[in-house]
């Protein structure tokens, strides 16, 4: 059965130039891969994924894939491993031939659904 995410997601996908589409969809199954449970909608031209508050996004612009990390820290505290990707606050951009390592989504994706859980539990504790 298809979801409401999915079907936002393939029109979303379906707008994009030829080059795009196999990165996003890559990006979408390695992020679901991760957190299945993530839900979907699309916002601030991005197909988003929230886990709890929004998790992470993903785009394009004229030449790049992009991942929207949400999180400036930790775009910041990676800086080493993001050396070589062009980084704009908290995106990180990408040429489609010349993706993103599956270790690296992964690595963003988790600490990104911490931040989260973290952020929920300081909140109710107040």
């Amino acid at each position: 059965m298809e979801s409401n995410g999915q079907k936002v997601f393939e029109d979303y996908v379906l707008k994009q130039d030829e080059q795009f589409k196999p990165c996003l969809i890559e990006l979408r199954r390695i992020i679901l891969d991760i957190i299945p449970a993530a839900e979907e909608s699309f916002s601030y031209q991005a197909h988003c994924f929230k886990h709890v508050y929004m998790l992470v996004g993903i785009g394009v612009t004229k030449e790049f894939c992009s991942m929207y990390t949400m999180s400036p820290p930790l775009v910041k505290s990676m800086k080493d491993e993001l050396k070589g990707y062009k980084v704009s606050g908290a995106t990180i951009h990408f040429k489609p031939s010349e993706p993103l390592p599956v270790a690296l989504i992964t690595k963003i994706v988790l600490a990104r659904a911490k931040e989260n859980e973290l952020l929920a539990l300081s909140r109710r504790k107040k």
